[in-house]
């Protein structure tokens, strides 16, 4: 079953439900289908991209779907409970790994990471179910869901990684998170954080890019949700590459690594306790030459009854250690209240 929030197609707020005719696993960009359909890529592929081992379980990495017809999807849903298990890094082991990225930013080896933790839950009820509520509670124009009968993946995103429409391919990274939107307005840690990001998008586009055809179209831009604000930028570009290129230059998303990309992924995977797997991957369509790629972001995967959500926040050098935890808690409460 895939079901999938009208954003990727730009009809928003509403959700559609997509004929599943076959489903294949990849474990390699090279091996990209040249078939239309949807895609899940997960963030162990950065191995491949950049050459640095990270963690990683059994699950595909490269999942195709090839899709038919499409309805949208009038849904009715029963109530689930989450039990909560437990964190990969909870508050005490979250704050001093914030603690030692800042030391490594002092030193000069990096100057931004996106650190996450694993939440780990129990569920009882429905995975369609726990969509449905997940995606009532916040509906974002990248959500979906995708029952692959052994294994789940749940998306709330609300963050485009790219859109490819002719020549034309466009970025939209998400830095900056806030209770309110005053409070992001204000904030000089949040901005400097997103242009830092938008910096690593433009430079990742411009490899596939055509001469000065790379540009900044929205910057610092707040958008509204019904947990929280958050902070984006746009940054456009003219290519002729095709989709496996593409990728093969700006996977994984500069919004959930850190910069330089290659050393923030390498200590990322030294800091994290936990494989990523689909979080802070991509997922979406494409249409013959055009696709549209959310940032893994808001997901849950599981099998059965177990099930894995993933937060984290993005740490600069003015980053406070207990507002840094807060900011990762505000990114589960849709999904949990914690």
């Amino acid at each position: 079953m895939l079901i999938v929030s009208g954003g990727f197609f730009g009809k928003p707020w509403k959700l559609y439900q997509f004929e599943v005719k076959e489903v294949k696993f990849y474990n390699s960009l090279k091996e990209i289908p040249k078939e239309d359909g949807f895609f899940v890529f997960s963030y162990a592929l950065s191995t491949e991209t950049l050459g640095v081992a990270v963690q990683s379980s059994n699950l595909p990495k490269l999942i195709f779907v090839k899709t038919g017809s499409t309805k949208q999807f009038k849904f009715f849903y029963n109530p689930v409970k989450l039990e909560f298990l437990n964190f990969s890094l909870d508050r005490e082991e979250y704050i001093k790994r914030v603690k030692e990225i800042k030391k490594k930013i002092e030193e000069g080896t990096i100057y931004q990471i996106n650190l996450s933790t694993r939440i780990d839950f129990f569920l009882k009820g429905e995975p369609l179910d726990l969509f449905l509520n997940f995606f009532q509670m916040q509906i974002t124009p990248y959500a979906f869901f995708l029952d692959l009968g052994d294994f789940f993946i749940i998306s709330g995103s609300m963050e485009l990684f790219l859109q490819k429409v002719g020549d034309t391919i466009i970025s939209k990274p998400i830095k900056g998170t806030a209770k309110t939107e005053e409070k992001l307005r204000e904030s000089s840690k949040d901005r400097a954080e997103n242009l830092m990001i938008l910096d690593m998008m433009r430079n990742d586009l411009s490899r596939i890019a055509k001469v000065g055809s790379v540009k900044v179209k929205e910057l610092f831009k707040i958008e509204r949700y019904s947990t929280l604000f958050q902070m984006h930028s746009t940054v456009s570009a003219k290519t002729d590459a095709e989709f496996e290129e593409i990728l093969l230059n700006t996977f994984p998303p500069a919004s959930v690594t850190g910069a330089p990309k290659k050393k923030a992924v390498e200590i990322i995977d030294h800091l994290e306790l936990h494989s990523r797997d689909y979080y802070c991957g991509c997922a979406g369509f494409r249409w013959k030459s055009d696709f549209t790629l959310s940032v893994l972001i808001r997901t849950v995967f599981g099998k059965k009854e177990k099930l894995s959500y993933f937060a984290g926040s993005g740490i600069i050098y003015d980053s406070q250690e207990e507002e840094e935890w807060k900011e990762t808690l505000s990114k589960v409460q849709a999904f949990y209240s914690i």
